[in-house]
């Protein structure tokens, strides 16, 4: 394989490594460079490893042919090469730019030292050294402040509740899960925090980091109010990695912006996963990234009918406990509009809550907690976009009998 025919990928996550082995698959080598150390992995399951469920190593994903660990410092579209952080240059035919997201590290007074590095005690919580390190950290009675109150904020509390710490939750929005669930499941969730000993804080800022001897002691929040914290985890966002692309001159707003064949402003050039902005939208889910590495290998490997029109997709989450796992889901517009037919099942006793609302006939969103026995109906009633058939109340959308 010379460098003019030859597919290089930056970035050893979920949707560099699906990329290579599809295109493996296809009778297309690739060469898969990783910056990370550990063997690739399901970065979705990390909270899983946190909370002792587990071992590193049943999430490891299964290797393509060709992986070389390494950080890519430049590309030169000109020679059209990719330079390695030793000097060395790799040729390219094709590149891809799978290079994902970093986590938002919030402007708190006092969270960088003078040499820009986090305290002992802080943690970001993206990759697996993120992961081991504060698992290294967490022991029983050890007090944990998590910041950020979306999907992986509470499968971090969770975990570390888990594992017998002392957790707080601080989220600035008025509810955990703003962006997937609306206020009713939204509770639920909190329900099943507060019942693992986790202590939530919502619609609260945090503006300070309290260190000594280089180490973390507390947090403080915008009204003055202090949480002592031996360990503080920071699951504010994440933010595509564009950096490589903007040094390329490649053309990027939130994330490198792709077509539907996936290809940046440079067309020997493609970007898939968290990196890439298509049709406006940064998905930073996992179905999205999945989808795009299954297009993108379809094109390389020469159908022309392989495209990328976007994916309507559903979030799930699972926490563990002592308890049975608490199970939820959620997908499209979950707060309905003005004319909108909302049809919801609440069960405060066993926790359970499932809504759907329907606009002109259509499922546009839908979100379960406790229960997801309708969920896949559910959820191919939404993706088809097509009318609701007419020969049935609603409610048997919801209901066990009319679903999975």
């Amino acid at each position: 394989m010379t460098s003019d025919t030859r597919v290089v990928v930056i970035g050893a996550g979920l949707a560099g490594v699906r990329l290579a082995r599809r295109l493996g698959e296809l009778g297309v080598p690739a060469l898969l460079v990783g910056e990370e150390e550990h063997a690739p992995y399901n970065r979705v399951l990390l909270a899983e490893v946190l909370a002792g469920r587990y071992a590193p190593e049943v999430i490891t994903l299964p290797p393509p042919a060709g992986l070389r660990r390494t950080l890519i410092t430049g590309i030169d579209r000109a020679a059209r090469t990719v330079t390695c952080a030793d000097g060395t240059p790799i040729g390219y035919g094709t590149l891809v730019l799978a290079t994902g997201s970093n986590p938002v590290l919030p402007p708190l007074r006092g969270l960088f030292g003078p040499d820009r590095r986090l305290p002992e005690g802080v943690h970001a919580f993206r990759t697996m050294d993120d992961c081991l390190r504060l698992a290294k950290a967490v022991r029983p009675g050890v007090r944990a402040v998590v910041i950020g109150g979306g999907l992986l904020g509470v499968s971090a509390a969770r975990a570390l509740a888990v594992r017998g710490a002392q957790v707080v939750l601080a989220q600035q929005a008025e509810r955990l899960m703003e962006r997937q669930l609306d206020p009713d499941a939204s509770r639920l969730v909190l329900r099943h925090l507060t019942g693992l000993g986790v202590e939530v804080h919502t619609e609260c800022r945090v503006r300070d980091v309290r260190c000594a001897g280089g180490a973390v002691r507390s947090v403080e929040l915008a009204d003055g109010y202090a949480l002592d914290a031996d360990l503080v985890v920071l699951t504010c966002g994440v933010r595509p990695r564009t950096g490589l692309a903007e040094q390329a001159g490649l053309a990027v707003r939130k994330g490198v912006l792709v077509d539907d064949e996936l290809r940046t402003s440079d067309p020997r050039i493609h970007a898939v996963g968290d990196c890439a902005q298509h049709d406006g939208t940064v998905y930073g889910l996992a179905a999205p990234a999945l989808e795009q590495a299954d297009a993108l290998a379809g094109l390389l490997a020469g159908d022309p009918r392989s495209r990328y029109r976007g994916t309507r997709s559903l979030t799930r989450l699972t926490l563990t406990g002592s308890d049975a796992p608490f199970d939820l889901a959620a997908f499209g517009e979950t707060e309905p509009r003005p004319g909108d037919d909302v049809v919801r099942l609440a069960d405060a006793t066993r926790g359970t809550y499932r809504k759907v609302v329907v606009r002109d006939d259509r499922l546009v969103g839908g979100v379960l907690v406790g229960e997801l026995g309708t969920v896949g109906t559910l959820a191919r009633a939404w993706e088809g976009a097509e009318p609701l058939p007419d020969d049935g109340p609603l409610l048997h959308l919801l209901t066990n009998d009319g679903g999975s």
